[in-house]
Parts: C-alpha cells; sequence; structure tokens
C-alpha cells in the first residue's frame, strides 16, 4: 500500500525514532497535546513546536488538513509510520492520530534537530 495522499513527504526511517522520543520525553518533561482536535487547536493558536502526525489513520479525512494548516500557519510538522507506536510514545494505551508538541521540555534539542531535519527534507528555511 502506497502512503497516505495527505503524506507531504517521506521520513527518513533513520529521523522516525528521534520523533518518537522527542514526544516520549516531551509528554513527560513538557506540554503534549493528544489528538487531532488539539493539534489542530494548537497550530491555529501558534502554540507548537512540531506537530506529528501517524500515517496509518483510517479514514484519510481525520488529518488530512494538518498539513495544509501547518503549511499555512508556518508550522513545523512530520510524519510517523504508525498511530499505535505514536499513542505508545504519548504513554497512552490507545492509538493517536496525531499530536503536538507544545513546550518541548527536556526534548528541546530533539525537536530542535527534527525540525531542521523536516525543513531540509522539505527544502524550506533552516534559519529559524
Amino acid at each position: 500500500m502506497g502512503k497516505a495522499y495527505y503524506v507531504k513527504f517521506e521520513t527518513p526511517e533513520d529521523l522516525i525514532n528521534p520523533i518518537l522520543e522527542a514526544v516520549r520525553v516531551a509528554s513527560t518533561s513538557g506540554k503534549v497535546r493528544k489528538g487531532t482536535n488539539e493539534a489542530t487547536k494548537a497550530i491555529e493558536r501558534g502554540t507548537s513546536k512540531l506537530i506529528v502526525i501517524a500515517e496509518d489513520v483510517e479514514p484519510p479525512e481525520v488529518v488530512a488538513h494538518l498539513p495544509i494548516l501547518c503549511e499555512e500557519q508556518g508550522a513545523s510538522y512530520a510524519f510517523v509510520p504508525s498511530k499505535q507506536d505514536l499513542g505508545n510514545s504519548l504513554g497512552i494505551d490507545i492509538t493517536s492520530a496525531a499530536a503536538a508538541i507544545l513546550d518541548a521540555g527536556d526534548a528541546q534539542h530533539i525537536v530542535d534537530q527534527v525540525v531542521t531535519s523536516i525543513d531540509k527534507i522539505k527544502g524550506g528555511k533552516t534559519d529559524q
């Protein structure tokens, strides 16, 4: 099966673990919002440091607006292959289609590296 239509770029394998680690650390030492609705609000309010979106969401319309909204608002976002992995990183027993890191806490250096790498992948700006 190919990628869902909302996946705007390929996240390299070596970046997936740091993204999930950033979510895990930020959820214990910083501030993370779980779920598509919370991620949407964080983007609209301009409070997100990083939006993490799962690639295996069914139906895809649930999260399809997030990359577009991130582009419009200039918010950083990344994709992970599995909503199960994202849920586990958030420390919850259920899957999560999306998450928003509001305050990275101890994961700030990981988030900075991820954002820089994603910007390079997208061919965008690297000066923040």
